[in-house]
């Protein structure tokens, strides 16, 4: 099973909620020896059952920010791998929150999940250090996204 096929079943029927609300979907980067998909939602989206089961926050104020790493395979396949990741949420009067992302392995999927607040209708700038290679510099990604609260 492909990352992308475990990331969907985790976020299940929310996955769909977000996709049908337009908002952002997953994003990635890659650069022939590895790929790494990253995305923001609202945490209200995940199901009160697999927030239970990963030890989440649900708020209609809280978003949670997904990371997965992906090597890429001379044969053309993907091996989900662990990797280091660090980040924060900041806002445009530039407070930021420092997100401590916690580790879920599937066996045949790995990806990493941060926690921050935001206020209705605040735009975010996500930035991201991803170290798969402890002998090689970090990746950095930097995305903004718009963040809205769904009136639970």
């Amino acid at each position: 099973m492909s990352v992308y096929h475990a990331l969907s079943r985790f976020i299940g029927a929310a996955a769909l909620a977000l996709f049908a609300l337009n908002l952002h979907a997953e994003q990635a980067i890659s650069d022939g020896e590895y790929e790494i998909h990253y995305n923001a939602f609202n945490s209200s989206f995940v199901t009160p059952e697999v927030a239970q089961q990963y030890g989440l926050t649900r708020s209609q104020y809280r978003a949670l920010v997904n990371v997965a790493v992906l090597r890429l395979e001379d044969d053309g396949s993907k091996t989900p791998i662990r990797a280091r990741i660090r980040g924060e949420a900041s806002n445009l009067l530039q407070q930021s929150q420092q997100l401590e992302f916690k580790q879920i392995d599937e066996g045949n999927a790995i990806y990493y999940l941060g926690s921050f607040r935001f206020t209705d209708e605040e735009q975010l700038t996500i930035s991201l250090e991803v170290s798969p290679d402890a002998n090689r510099p970090p990746y950095t990604i930097e995305f903004q996204q718009t963040f809205y609260t769904d009136g639970d």
